[in-house]
């Protein structure tokens, strides 16, 4: 008997659903129109705005974190290099970093 009941209660369910999902994407719309009417920012689901406002203050920033990040790629190249070295010196066999090392200090001689 209870299934009856749905069956003859389910096209106007489904209905009801449609129309509360249709007044809330119409809704979602008319809200995001009185924003960007009224001058509000646009904001993501974060509350971040889409379109951030470029100022002198952002800029400066993204300047600060552009030169920082040119001194820090730098810096990593010098520990790449250095630890090239290592490596060499690590993995060359013994002999041939001895060879290498009488033949630095007799130069120095």
């Amino acid at each position: 008997m209870d299934q009856a009941l749905l069956m003859q209660n389910l096209p106007g369910l489904i209905g009801g659903a449609m129309l509360l999902g249709a007044f809330g994407i119409v809704g979602w719309i008319f809200t995001t129109w009185l924003r960007i009417k009224n001058g509000y920012p646009l904001e993501n689901s974060w509350g971040k705005a889409i379109y951030p406002q470029k100022n002198d203050e952002m800029v400066e920033r993204i300047r600060l974190i552009s030169q920082e990040n040119a001194q820090l790629r730098a810096e990593l190249g010098s520990v790449k290099d250095r630890l090239a070295n290592v490596e060499r010196i690590v993995t060359d066999s013994a002999h041939s970093l001895d060879r290498e090392i009488e033949q630095l200090r007799t130069k120095s001689n």
